[in-house]
């Protein structure tokens, strides 16, 4: 029995990375020093995971911002736009994830989405007519080198040629069909270079053979395959899938000369099935997913060894593996020093994860599984009581009827009301939340937590700040206005802060692109609320306008999304739970004259299962309710809002639609405001605030550049209906780059009022 490990965290234990990439984009840290910091963490990464015994270890999962971007550059897939700016390779690379704005010019950055059904994001590579696809990086020799001379063997891991084609975009006349062969040869170019670096194996990803697959699609993989492994000599090939099963395509996955085959025992619904429908040939091993690569709870060895003991009768090579790659986890547990060992001992982040792998293989490599200490351990902490329920909670959520979820009177109606009572401009403008968050604000929460200020300090600090934020909107001329969020430290793990039921954490940072980092809370038990939250502060920030200031909420999916959650209750459950406590919020709100209230839900598209077929029965079908239940009970006259991010929108726009929203603001700059069309289709009957620009690059957007967009935008959409808005919240901007940009909204947004009113 033997284990491995998908891919490792490459942050750091204490975000180290994040911090010197973010030096290094302040100019403060050389490249050479920012490339040394790189090398110290991947050695360290290696060297944890041999000293637990892991053996298959992964090399080329690091890297600075993406590992999408980082195969375009590594297959010469450079737009045009970024080439012309002559900037070195290094530079160059950060100006497809960031955008640039300086002498050599000016360009926005690559599109972001989502990476499949978690909460990483990748930038999203360009092919265009003139694109000429070969292999010219060394980034995953270089590393797989690397780790070599520390006298460790690795896997190199790559993102999968048919993933890569999935997921790129083509902007010019090819096609697909037009970079086959080229892709493929750029691949078997990879193939034959591990095998002269006398490499023993090398890891392609392949997330999206979970996807529904069309014939075309298996046609694509087929051909893909057959080309790039034609050549392959001595090194060996993991075929690694994750997030899901392989249903529609594991027939022809085993026929092909895979040496190994990776597939998800934890999110993968049929996989076990499939085996042992199909079987699995004996001279392939099988790396098989059994300890969880995204979420944080401890396996249950008990559970683990019946699958494995299961799978041992139609498998004859068995490797034990991770779901996925550890990235979507914490780090470690080592650094949580405020959470007692009764918490501590139920969960397992990324390093604890190899120490259970390495368990698994001791418990399953003796004749007697269940008699190994280790596993009488485990079992001890599975049968113990978790303590977690609230009676009162579930029997609300249990006695919730179906009018419980509906709003009355209908959009057309409330609209009408709205108008009348928000006296509002046309195009009015606004932002989606959150400003700057300095250096002094993360300060000020920072003392209060670890006790060297009082309460009145931290939130006296808080309104200072809040004093200033509603007079810098209003000298830029923002029509409705928001507190600035100064307490808040993260959209979703403050509430979890604030919410009873929920297990925060000091030092668990997971990745969500580039260098943004969260902290997810953990959904430990029952959700309520015992006190108001946001009542305090969007009261002082209303009495200081005569402009409406928007309450802020984080909405229940969201909540739940990015959180850890709970495995004992089913989804549905605990987001009814949330929306409970959330609803409480909103009508405090309302009662206390607040008349605008936002609640984001900004990764509703999150975790939409990735096949069609499961999209209503397993989350649309409890996700738009939980969202409806958390506004249904306020007056005509308040305008709820709600934000969304990070996703595409046109397959489930009837679904937000239902949501029943009165005005939904969209990430749209990225995408270059293709969910106008959309809109535009569909007949989408909302008020709605497209992004006009980027707010993950630090460039700021011309007037005529937004102005361009507004126009684009009301060939689509009637004036009456849109919104001026950035396209996210400006908490990881500063005020350099924040006030210009607004500043030039603010202009745009009037230009054209007077042009359409004219």
């Amino acid at each position: 029995m033997k284990t491995a490990v998908i891919g490792y965290p490459r942050i750091g234990a204490l975000r180290e990375l994040k911090f010197a990439v973010e030096r290094y984009f302040r100019k403060d840290l050389p490249k050479e020093e920012l490339q040394a910091i790189a090398s110290e963490l991947r050695e360290e990464h290696w060297k944890i995971q041999k000293n637990n015994e892991i053996d298959f270890i992964t090399s080329n999962d690091f890297s600075f911002y993406d590992n999408l971007l980082d195969t375009a550059v590594l297959l010469n897939i450079v737009p045009n736009r970024y080439k012309q700016l002559k900037l070195d390779v290094f530079d160059e690379y950060f100006a497809m994830a960031r955008g640039y704005q300086g002498e050599k010019g000016d360009v926005k950055a690559l599109s972001m989405k989502k990476w499949f059904n978690t909460n990483y994001h990748y930038m999203v590579p360009e092919i265009d007519d003139e694109t000429e696809i070969l292999l010219v990086g060394t980034k995953p020799f270089d590393e797989y080198v690397e780790a070599k001379n520390w006298g460790i063997e690795t896997k190199s891991a790559i993102i999968g040629a048919f993933t890569f084609l999935k997921l790129v975009k083509f902007t010019g006349k090819k096609t697909i069909e037009d970079s086959i062969t080229d892709i493929a040869s750029a691949y078997s170019d990879i193939l034959s270079k591990f095998n002269d670096l006398g490499a023993k194996w090398i890891q392609f990803d392949e997330p999206a053979l979970v996807m529904d697959l069309s014939e075309e699609d298996i046609i694509l993989f087929n051909k893909l395959y057959e080309n790039i492994l034609s050549k392959k000599n001595n090194t060996k090939v993991l075929l690694q899938t994750y997030f899901g099963d392989i249903r529609d395509c594991y027939s022809e996955v085993i026929a092909m000369p895979f040496d190994g085959i990776g597939l998800d025992f934890v999110e993968g619904k049929k996989t076990l099935e499939i085996v042992k429908s199909f079987g699995f040939p004996d001279d392939k091993i099988l790396f098989a997913g059994i300890v969880n690569g995204k979420n944080i709870w401890k396996n249950n060895y008990s559970n683990t060894v019946d699958l494995i003991s299961e799978l041992g009768r139609y498998c004859k090579n068995i490797v034990l593996s991770t779901s996925c790659s550890l990235l979507h986890v914490p780090y470690t547990l080592k650094n949580e020093n405020g959470i007692s060992d009764d918490y501590k001992k139920r969960l397992a982040f990324a390093e604890e994860k190899l120490t259970e792998l390495s368990e698994l293989k001791k418990i399953l490599s003796t004749s007697n599984p269940t008699s190994a200490a280790e596993y009488s351990e485990n079992q001890t902490i599975f049968n113990e009581s978790r303590n977690c329920e609230n009676a009162n909670v579930q029997a609300v959520v249990s006695s919730l009827s179906h009018d419980d979820f509906i709003r009355h009177p209908n959009f057309e109606k409330r609209e009408k009301i709205q108008k009348k009572e928000l006296k509002l401009p046309l195009l009015p403008t606004t932002t989606i939340g959150s400003f700057p968050q300095t250096p002094e604000v993360k300060a000020n929460r920072s003392k209060y937590k670890n006790g060297s200020i009082t309460f009145e300090q931290y939130t006296a600090f808080n309104k200072k700040k809040i004093a200033e934020c509603i007079a810098l909107q209003e000298k830029i001329g923002l029509d409705v206005l928001v507190h600035g969020e100064f307490e808040r430290n993260d959209m979703v793990e403050y509430f979890g802060e604030n919410l009873d039921g929920f297990l925060l954490t000091e030092k668990a940072w997971v990745q969500s692109y580039g260098t943004r980092c969260v902290k997810p809370p953990i959904i430990w038990g029952d959700i309520s609320r015992s006190k108001p939250i946001t009542i305090d502060y969007a009261v002082y920030a209303q009495s200081l306008t005569s402009k409406h200031v928007k309450g802020m909420l984080t909405g229940p999916v969201t909540i739940l999304n990015w959180s850890f959650p709970r495995e004992d209750i089913s989804l549905r459950d605990c987001a009814f739970q949330i929306a409970l406590a959330i609803r409480d919020e909103v009508l405090d709100l309302e009662a206390n004259g607040i008349k605008i209230i936002q609640i984001d839900e900004a990764a509703l598209r999150e975790k939409l299962p990735l096949r069609k077929s499961d999209w209503y029965s397993e989350y649309l079908n409890w996700a738009i309710p939980a969202f409806r239940f958390v506004h249904s009970g306020v007056k005509p006259e308040t305008q709820i809002h709600t934000h969304m991010c990070y996703s595409e929108f046109a397959d489930i726009i009837k679904d937000i639609d239902d949501m029943d929203a009165d005005v939904i603001t969209f990430e749209a700059a990225r995408s270059d405001l293709s969910i106008i069309e959309t809109l535009k289709e569909y007949g989408f009957k909302r008020e709605v605030g497209p992004g006009v620009y980027d707010i993950h690059s630090p460039r700021i957007p011309s007037i005529s550049e937004i102005k361009e967009a507004l126009f684009k935008m009301l060939e689509k959409i009637p004036k009456e209906k849109l919104w001026v808005n950035p396209d996210c919240g400006l908490k990881t901007r500063r005020y350099e780059e924040t006030v210009p940009s607004l500043e030039n909204l603010v202009a745009a947004a009037k230009d054209v009022r007077k042009s359409i009113s004219a």
